[in-house]
């Protein structure tokens, strides 16, 4: 199975620090976040990764090369303008598939301490979900995780959407090109009944402001190291 790590994002939250560096090279720990990123995915087996560079792509893809150094195999797949979530898996799709209708995708600006490796395909689904308890920035969550495992959008409490997720290429087989979010994809899926869903309790954070990155390094240097 493959996976993908979704980097197109221009990082405006994190201005100025992304002005001129684009935000999966901010670096936390001595490391850039998207290296976290990727050694998380070889240790979990995953040695196929798509990466859809776009604001300052060129220096991502200078940074990272083939991916040898990580152990895995870097294909990229950039994006002249964002896409949107939706977008960039959809265009991504050749990259991904091929031994497996599913994959795995990872949001580039996220620090979290799930076991990759764990989360399985569900039969008959379209997509598994990690949902995390919600942090204070994002206090009403995004879905609610029934008892049985299922995914829906109308219920409560609500847990937030991780950025973490199997998704099935069936997602996607009638969304046209261009600029797509990929909430309505799962909300349809939900409504399907086609999407089941784990309840990660570790550490999860969205690093989506300079403020969260000093705190991340903070913690990483503190710790002394970092999961992979």
């Amino acid at each position: 199975m493959k996976a993908m790590i979704l980097a197109a994002g221009k990082g405006e939250r994190m201005r100025p620090l992304t002005l001129e560096t684009p935000k999966p090279l901010l670096q936390a720990g001595g490391k850039a976040l998207i290296e976290h990123q990727i050694e998380k995915l070889a240790a979990a087996g995953y040695h196929d990764v798509v990466i859809n560079p776009s604001w300052l792509g060129d220096q991502l893809q200078a940074a990272l090369g083939d991916g040898q150094q990580y152990g895995v195999r870097i294909h990229y797949s950039p994006e002249p303008e964002p896409l949107e979530t939706a977008g960039g898996i959809r265009q991504a799709l050749p990259h991904l598939t091929g031994d497996s209708d599913w994959f795995l995708v990872v949001n580039g600006d996220i620090w979290c301490d799930f076991d990759l490796a764990s989360l399985q395909p569900s039969a008959g689904d379209q997509a598994v979900l990690v949902l995390t308890d919600n942090p204070p920035q994002h206090p009403d969550g995004d879905f609610h995780l029934s008892d049985s495992g299922r995914v829906i959008d109308n219920g409560s409490p609500r847990l937030t959407f991780s950025g973490i997720s199997l998704l099935h290429s069936s997602l996607f087989e009638t969304l046209e090109p261009g600029y797509r979010k990929l909430a309505p994809l799962l909300r349809e899926a939900m409504a399907q009944g086609r999407v089941a869903g784990v309840h990660h309790r570790g550490d999860w954070q969205d690093i989506g402001t300079p403020e969260r990155l000093a705190s991340l390094d903070r913690q990483l240097r503190q710790k002394g190291d970092s999961p992979s």
